[in-house]
C-alpha cells in the first residue's frame, strides 16, 4: 500500500509543474517548432530565394570595371624591319556596362562605355599624342535555331517552388496525423496507467480480504500466497505502464519540438460521435484537390523540359551579333568627341554538328521514355487515390461496429467482475480466478478506448486522403494551409 501511495504522490507532485496541452495546443506548437516543419520551411525558403534570384537576373545589370594604373616596358622584335626595339606604355581605363537580358527572345542587349588614357613611346616611333579615347557602343546578341534557355530556367525554378510548396503542405498534413496519433498514444498509455492503478487498488483490497481470512483461520495459506503474487504483479503492471507513458511523452515532445526536459501533460476528449461520410463526395474531392496529382503533373512538365535540353545536344544552332557605337580620341579630354568615328559590326555564326555516333538520338529516346513513365505514374496516382479513399471508408464503417461491440464488452466485464467479487468475498472464488476477471475488465476498457481512437485516426486519414473535412463538412483548401505562399 505504501508503494502505491508513493507512486500516486510522485505522479501528483510531477503534475504540479506540468504544462497541460490539448490537441489543438499540441498541433499549434508542432506547426511552429517541429523539426520536420522547420526542414520543410528551409526547403521552401531555398526555392523561393532561388526563383527570386533568377527573376532579379532578368533585370538590368549595372557593372563598373576600373583599371587605374597599368605600366609596361617591353623589348620586342620587329620582323618587318628585322630589328629589336623597346616600348614603354602607361595606361588607365574604366568600363561601364548595362546588360539587359531579353526573356522572350533569350537575347542580350548591352550598352558599353570604355574610357581610356594611354601614354607611351617606342624606339623608332613617335610619342602618343592623343592619349584620351572613349568608345560608346550598343551590342545585341541573339541565339538562333535553339530553345530559349532563359525562359526554360525560369520555368523550372517556378515549378520547383510550386513543388516545394506542395511538399510543405503535405508535410503539415502528415504532421497533423503524426501529432494526433502520438497524442492519442499518450492518452491510451495514460488510461492504461490509470486502469493499472485502479487494478492495483482492487487487488490490494482483495489481498487484505484474504489476509484477514487467513489470519482468522478460515482460508488456506495457498490463497494468501496467490493474493500476494497477484499484488506484486499488479504493482509491476503499474510501473510498466508508467514507463510506457513517460516514453511516449518523450517521443511526443520531440515530435512537436518541445524541450525533452519540459514536463507536459495532455488532456483530450475521446467521446465517440459517428460522422456521416459520403463516399462519392470524398472521391470527387480527392481527385480534385489532392496535391499529389499536381506533383505528378509537375514531374511530367519537368520531363518535357529535360527533353528540350536533350534535343539541344549536338544541335544545329547559330548566333547573331550586332554592334553600333561612336569612338573618339583626342589630346584633351574635353575635346574627345570633336571628330568621332562611327563603328559598326555585324556577324552571324553557326555551329553545325556532323556525326555523334547516335548519342543525341539515344538520349532523346531515353527522355521520351521518361515522359511516358511519368504519365503512367500520373494515371496510376488517380487509381491509388480512389482505392485509398474506398479502403478508408470501409475501415470507418467497420470501426463503428467495433466500437459498439467494445462498449458492450465493457458493460459485461463490469457486471461479471462485480458478481465475482461478491463470490470472492464469500469464499466461493479463488484469488486467481478473480484476478482473471480483473484483467478481463481492464482489457475491455482499453479495447474500447483503442476502438474510439482508431476511429478518430481513420477519420483524420480520410480527411487527408480526400482533402475534405467531414467533421466540419467543408473542403480542405490547400491555399489555406500555406499562408506563406507568395508570388
Amino acid at each position: 500500500m505504501k508503494k502505491a501511495c508513493i507512486l500516486v504522490l510522485l505522479w501528483v507532485s510531477a503534475g504540479l509543474a506540468q504544462t497541460t496541452l490539448s490537441m489543438e495546443d499540441a498541433l499549434n506548437i508542432a506547426m511552429q517548432n517541429s523539426p520536420q516543419i522547420k526542414q520543410a520551411e528551409l526547403s521552401l525558403e531555398r526555392s523561393r530565394q532561388s526563383l527570386k534570384a533568377q527573376r532579379a537576373a532578368l533585370k538590368s545589370n549595372f557593372s563598373l570595371s576600373i583599371n587605374p594604373y597599368n605600366y609596361s616596358y617591353d623589348r620586342r622584335y620587329d620582323r618587318f624591319r628585322n630589328i629589336w626595339y623597346s616600348s614603354e606604355n602607361t595606361s588607365s581605363s574604366a568600363d561601364f556596362r548595362i546588360r539587359q537580358p531579353i526573356l522572350w527572345t533569350d537575347g542580350t542587349f548591352s550598352i558599353i562605355n570604355r574610357l581610356q588614357w594611354l601614354q607611351g613611346w617606342s624606339e623608332g616611333g613617335t610619342d602618343q599624342n592623343e592619349p584620351w579615347s572613349n568608345n560608346l557602343y550598343l551590342n545585341y546578341e541573339q541565339p538562333v535555331f535553339t530553345y530559349n534557355r532563359t525562359k526554360l530556367a525560369l520555368n523550372e525554378l517556378e515549378l520547383d517552388l510550386e513543388n516545394t510548396m506542395i511538399n510543405y503542405v503535405v508535410q503539415k498534413l502528415s504532421l497533423e496525423y503524426d501529432v494526433t496519433n502520438s497524442f492519442y498514444e499518450i492518452y491510451r498509455n495514460k488510461l492504461a496507467y490509470d486502469i493499472a492503478r485502479e487494478e492495483y487498488v482492487n487487488t490490494n483490497s482483495s489481498y487484505q480480504i484474504i489476509k484477514n481470512k487467513v489470519d482468522a483461520g478460515i482460508a488456506a495459506k495457498e490463497e494468501f500466497y496467490q493474493a500476494e503474487l497477484n499484488l506484486l504483479n499488479s504493482e509491476s503492471a503499474v510501473q510498466n505502464n508508467l514507463v510506457q507513458l513517460e516514453n511516449s511523452l518523450d517521443s511526443f515532445k520531440k515530435l512537436i519540438g518541445v524541450p525533452i526536459s519540459d514536463s507536459i501533460n495532455i488532456v483530450g476528449d475521446v467521446t465517440h460521435i459517428v460522422i456521416d461520410v459520403d463516399l462519392e463526395k470524398a472521391i470527387n474531392n480527392g481527385l480534385k484537390n489532392r496535391l499529389e496529382l499536381r506533383q505528378r503533373e509537375i514531374e511530367v512538365q519537368s520531363a518535357y523540359h529535360n527533353l528540350i535540353e536533350t534535343m539541344a545536344l549536338n544541335e544545329f544552332q547559330g548566333s547573331i551579333s550586332l554592334t553600333y557605337g561612336i569612338q573618339g580620341v583626342n589630346r584633351t579630354f574635353e575635346s574627345i568627341y570633336d571628330n568621332p568615328d562611327r563603328n559598326r559590326q555585324a556577324s552571324i555564326s553557326f555551329e553545325i554538328p556532323l556525326f555523334d555516333w547516335g548519342e543525341r538520338k539515344a538520349r532523346i529516346k531515353a527522355s521520351e521514355a521518361t515522359i511516358e513513365s511519368r504519365k503512367l505514374s500520373q494515371e496510376e496516382e488517380q487509381d491509388n487515390i480512389i482505392i485509398s479513399i474506398r479502403q478508408a471508408h470501409r475501415q470507418l464503417q467497420n470501426l463503428v461496429n467495433q466500437i459498439e461491440i467494445a462498449r458492450q464488452n465493457v458493460k459485461n466485464a463490469e457486471l461479471t467482475y462485480e458478481i465475482n467479487l461478491e463470490r470472492y468475498k464469500n469464499g466461493d472464488l479463488t484469488g486467481m480466478d478473480l484476478n482473471l476477471y480483473q484483467i478481463q475488465l481492464s482489457d475491455a476498457k482499453i479495447q474500447l478506448t483503442d476502438s474510439i481512437i482508431n476511429y478518430k485516426l481513420a477519420l483524420l486519414n480520410l480527411k487527408i486522403l480526400s482533402m475534405y473535412d467531414f467533421i466540419r463538412n467543408e473542403p480542405v483548401v490547400p491555399e489555406n494551409l500555406l499562408q506563406e505562399k507568395t508570388d
